[in-house]
């Protein structure tokens, strides 16, 4: 139950940041809809934390238009969110109380996945894979910077506020 609360607050989130982000001129190049996910993936059960990054982006998609749904960006984030969220929580599960192993996994497994997706993708719609997918990883790269200074402090904070997260198992 408490997984599934979690990830719902974390959906709202990944669904409004982009939204806030936009609102001010910071745009994409962010991730703000991937921070939220990848946070997820430190507060819920595996099986949320791959639920929530493959059902935000989609919802995003179809409520505002965010990541669009044409070309696939939309197909690209939420296997990207789901892989983010997921590979954070199996990792953070073994290597647990440091959060370093668990986010970098995470980040470069996502980072991996949304570089596949769009290789293939643009070879599919005949683009240029190479500019595609390389272009994706670069205008990224402020928000890996940016899930990396956020998401151990995040984690931290919540740590030392509620005590070590997951102290019982959570069967949700």
């Amino acid at each position: 139950m408490r997984s599934m609360v979690v990830s719902a607050v974390m959906t709202a989130l990944a669904l409004t940041l982009p939204v806030a982000f936009h609102a001010v001129g910071l745009g994409s190049q962010f991730l703000p809809m991937l921070l939220p996910l990848l946070v997820n993936g430190f507060l819920s059960s595996t099986g949320w934390a791959v639920l929530t990054g493959l059902a935000a982006p989609l919802i995003s998609a179809l409520t505002t238009g965010m990541p669009p749904l044409y070309p696939p960006l939309a197909v690209v984030v939420a296997l990207e969110g789901a892989v983010l969220g997921g590979v954070a929580s199996l990792v953070w599960r073994l290597t647990r109380p440091r959060i370093w192993p668990a986010l970098l996994a995470a980040v470069a497994s996502g980072r991996l996945v949304a570089f596949l997706i769009t290789w293939f993708m643009a070879a599919k719609l005949q683009l240029p894979v190479a500019l595609a997918a390389w272009g994706l990883l670069v205008h990224g790269l402020p928000g890996v910077a940016v899930q990396l200074a956020v998401t151990p402090a995040v984690v931290r904070y919540l740590e030392r506020r509620k005590g070590p997260l997951f102290t019982h198992a959570d069967p949700s």
